[in-house]
């Protein structure tokens, strides 16, 4: 509601002069709510010299409890809520509503600053969802690892799962799949509350996350920027501190030397008798 049609709503309420605040008939310097309150307690001072502060919050104070019995007190402080085309409260000043200046623009601010009631209801949800067994256990696991399968491993999952789990967390936490790193998903984790304090998350730098399959079964490899490329595409990203693997040729083979292979022969041998030697020794001599 604007200020205009509200400050109007209230104007021409039937128990408009009826209101607190309105001067006494009898007395006109005095609140007719209250004729120990002067009518100047609703306003703003004005006198040359300052008001301390103690004076002013409990003059403010005595003429706010005054507004709880006015009969207009909810449209008195509709419109002193409400805001001019320009953005400002249309009463800055003064007290309306039951309220104090500081109070009026403390709500001014919340109203501003507050989440509508579906975002809240969303982020309630999103952040359920990253509370799940199976993604704490990819979390937990991710700030004390950092390589794929050994994250999957201590998960209790596949590396496909696991990574999975992981780009959903990327996408519920509110970062890019394509650019996030390890740390900053385990960063938002723990701002979020998703991920405890106590778990300690092991650094790496700016090693990429993994994202989810795609269509067709195979894992997304990326890299993050300025990362050097592997010596072999076969090699999806060379942690910190592991040794990187590298293709390395073999020598070539010395031939192989000829191998000699005995082979047993079966041979039956006669009985030898004395007239066999004879006749073998005779025609050798001859």
């Amino acid at each position: 509601m604007s200020s205009s049609r509200a400050y109007a709503t209230l104007t021409t309420h039937r128990h408009y002069a009826y209101r607190g605040c309105a001067p006494d008939p009898d007395q006109p310097e005095r609140a007719q709510g209250d004729l120990d309150v002067s009518i100047n307690s609703w306003l703003p001072y004005t006198d040359d010299d300052a008001e301390a502060p103690a004076t002013r919050i409990a003059r403010q104070r005595t003429a706010a409890a005054v507004c709880d019995t006015c009969p207009v007190v909810v449209l008195c402080r509709t419109y002193a809520l409400s805001e001019t085309t320009d953005g400002r409260l249309a009463e800055a000043e003064g007290v309306w509503g039951g309220m104090l200046p500081l109070e009026r623009h403390r709500d001014l601010v919340a109203r501003r600053t507050a989440q509508p009631a579906e975002a809240v209801a969303a982020d309630d949800k999103r952040l359920a969802e990253c509370r799940t067994d199976q993604k704490q256990s990819v979390l937990r696991s991710l700030a004390a690892n950092l390589d794929e399968e050994l994250v999957a491993y201590r998960a209790g999952m596949d590396v496909r799962t696991a990574n999975w789990h992981r780009s959903l967390l990327c996408g519920l936490l509110g970062l890019d799949k394509e650019k996030a790193t390890r740390q900053q998903l385990l960063g938002a984790a723990r701002t979020l509350g998703v991920l405890p304090t106590g778990i300690r998350i092991v650094p790496d730098g700016d090693v990429p996350i993994a994202a989810a399959p795609n269509t067709d079964g195979s894992r997304q490899r990326r890299l993050a920027a300025g990362r050097p490329l592997p010596a072999r595409p076969d090699i999806q990203l060379i942690l910190p501190g592991y040794v990187q693997l590298q293709h390395v040729p073999r020598p070539p083979r010395a031939p192989r030397r000829p191998v000699m292979r005995l082979r047993l022969v079966r041979v039956t041998v006669e009985p030898l008798t004395l007239d066999t030697l004879l006749t073998t020794v005779l025609e050798t001599a001859a």
